[in-house]
């Protein structure tokens, strides 16, 4: 089973490649106060259809390059700035 997240896209310049921001909320073990933290991934755009601002959903994949191991799937909502 590909491991599958949702995140926004927060670079474009690469050619076929985006960044993608995940975010995910934690509660602290003991404090029991809600946690944010964030993790960029590199991850194949074949098409180069995905912006800025975009929520797409990113699926593994095997090794494309140094950074790239994911792979773009869909785009979830488009952002307004390019709507």
């Amino acid at each position: 089973m590909k491991k599958v997240k949702i995140g926004r896209v927060v670079s474009d310049r690469m050619t076929n490649t985006i960044v993608v921001r995940v975010e995910e909320s934690r509660l602290h073990p003991r404090y029991r106060k809600h946690i944010r933290r964030h993790t960029k991934f590199h991850a194949h755009d074949a098409r180069g259809e995905a912006g800025i601002g975009d929520l797409v959903r990113i699926e593994e994949c095997r090794p494309l390059s140094r950074m790239k191991r994911w792979r773009l799937v869909e785009i979830l909502e488009r952002s307004e700035e390019r709507a």
